[in-house]
């Protein structure tokens, strides 16, 4: 058995999406309780549970299902660890789990947010002798549920939802020590989405083929990442029943160059950049879809900010790491930001100019984030921040909220038992 319970205080000004309000705060619980039961050597039952709610919040503010998901059952499923050869493990999952594979830039169980992602159906791991890892999934996404701002706003309780109507299925294998003693991973995933008689779609059909190659910090070594997708398929131009359909080609790079310095402050010091394309002229739809993916890792906090993510934008940037002990660690990161594309929404800000008159410079983002073990393995407090100096295109495009530069604060405190 396991669990968490985290609270956390959010407060924005200079709200940089557009259609809320120009300043927003929230006050978010989550909490936490997992059980798994092993009855033979090789065959696991387990579940777990996650109640998010929150408060502060006011109709037309950008509190949504993302925020608040009342005593649901996100993971229950069956398992069974298999020895198939000597030195070969191979695992089969059915039921409800959560998923983080590979990178977490396409599939990730969210941890910043206050709700996470859930998936319901199969999946396989395989690991060799040797190293060589693989997992396959088929699953259907969970839909949260209530998803109505009324019910939000009050924290009612709903099941969640899935359905035929959303279905991801895919895989990823991963080798280690390859390249330069980097781990090289390629993955495929596919995500057919329909109508359904309460929810209308864009009905997403996208394959996405990724590729990774990964050295991990080491003190004295230089290390180093770089990820690419591509994506293609088709979309519908809106929502609207009948709307036309687009064919997509789509695509994402991060790259990422560092070196951890030997010594106890272990601080470690890198260069970033991200690229991920934007819809411009022509009959192709060419917007990035990031899938069920995390964006706290390479970009900003999800919650009331949620607006730097992997679509239509390109930035360089610099990070810097410390951890100088058991019980705090620390890291701060610059990033230009421009668009991809002119024409296309920025990131997740909606904001657009479709004339393209307002360039393509989005501002100066700067964050960064501090953790403390107050009483360690139990009690944690942490504290994130994040200043964006908005550029002419978030202060000249037509639908640029005249709120000023953004500012984001959040802080928490996060037990775990």
């Amino acid at each position: 058995m396991g669990g968490s319970v985290r609270l956390r205080y959010e407060t924005l000004t200079g709200q940089p999406r557009i259609n809320l309000p120009p300043t927003d705060q929230q006050v978010a619980l989550r909490t936490t309780l997992a059980v798994e039961y092993k009855a033979t050597p090789t065959f696991r039952i387990g579940a777990e549970m996650f109640d998010s709610r929150a408060w502060l919040g006011k109709p037309g503010s950008s509190v949504s299902a993302n925020d608040v998901n009342t005593l649901e059952v996100v993971q229950g499923y069956v398992a069974v660890d298999l020895t198939p050869a000597q030195g070969t493990k191979l695992t089969l999952e059915a039921g409800r789990f959560v998923l983080n594979l590979g990178s977490r830039r396409l599939i990730a169980a969210d941890d910043y947010r206050n709700t996470t992602n859930g998936y319901t159906g199969l999946r396989a791991d395989l690991k060799t002798s040797d190293g060589t890892a693989a997992t396959l999934i088929y699953t259907l996404p969970q839909i949260r549920k209530p998803d109505d701002q009324a019910s939000v706003l009050a924290n009612r309780y709903g099941l969640d939802k899935e359905s035929f109507d959303l279905r991801l299925w895919g895989g990823l294998v991963w080798r280690p020590k390859t390249v330069f003693g980097a781990t090289a991973e390629a993955s495929y995933f596919r995500l057919q989405e329909r109508d359904s008689p309460s929810r209308a779609t864009r009905d997403r059909n996208l394959h996405t083929v990724a590729a990774r190659l990964i050295r991990e910090p080491k003190a004295g070594k230089p290390d180093f990442e770089i990820e690419g997708a591509w994506q293609f398929g088709e979309v519908s131009e809106t929502a609207r029943t009948g709307a036309r359909k687009l064919d997509v080609d789509a695509w994402f790079i991060h790259a990422d160059a560092g070196y951890l310095f030997p010594g106890p402050a272990h601080l470690r010091l890198s260069v970033e950049y991200d690229y991920a394309s934007g819809d411009g002229p022509g009959g192709s739809y060419g917007r990035f879809d990031t899938l069920f993916g995390m964006r706290r890792a390479d970009f900003s906090p999800a919650g009331v900010l949620a607006a730097i993510g992997r679509s239509n934008i390109k930035s360089p940037g610099l990070r810097a790491e410390v951890a100088p002990g058991k019980r705090f660690d620390a890291f701060a990161t610059y990033h230009p930001l421009w668009l991809a594309e002119r024409t296309d929404s920025f990131a997740t800000t909606g904001v657009r100019d479709a004339s393209g008159k307002s360039g393509t410079f989005a501002g100066h983002q700067i964050e960064g984030r501090m953790r403390y073990w107050i009483v360690p393995g139990f009690l944690r407090g942490e504290v994130n921040a994040f200043w964006l100096a908005k550029g002419r295109f978030l202060r000249a495009a037509p639908n640029a909220p005249a709120t000023g530069n953004t500012t984001y604060v959040s802080s928490a405190v996060l037990a775990s038992f």
